[in-house]
């Protein structure tokens, strides 16, 4: 097995893990940070109040579907900056570094 398939094995089967691992670790609700935040602020300062409210509020569906779209624009990025980088050093590694002569300009006197 050539070393970069292994890697690519080893590659996906981290991703596999990252994925699965806290299906089997957290027990009960995936919650997010924001709202246990609000809820350490409100418990800790009953009289707090923001200083400014959203001026956006999204239902769920629309949030999602906007984080889905984020993630698929970074996705989008990073794929062709790897695949250009990719690209430029398989280009690069054909090509000699050495600096060829200068061609004749015709004048021999």
């Amino acid at each position: 097995m050539k070393r970069s398939t292994l890697v690519n094995w080893l590659l996906v089967l981290a991703v596999v893990a990252l994925a699965g691992l806290p299906l089997l670790v957290v027990d009960g609700e995936f919650g997010g940070a924001d709202g246990v935040a609000a809820e350490q602020i409100a418990a800790d300062h009953p009289d707090y109040r923001p200083w400014f409210a959203p001026l956006f509020s999204p239902s769920a569906e629309v949030a999602s579907g906007l984080f889905a779209l984020q993630a698929a624009v970074g996705a989008g990025f990073l794929g062709y900056y790897f695949g250009a980088a990719r690209t430029k050093r398989r280009l690069g590694t054909g090509r000699s570094t050495a600096a060829e002569p200068a061609p004749p300009t015709g004048d021999t006197t």
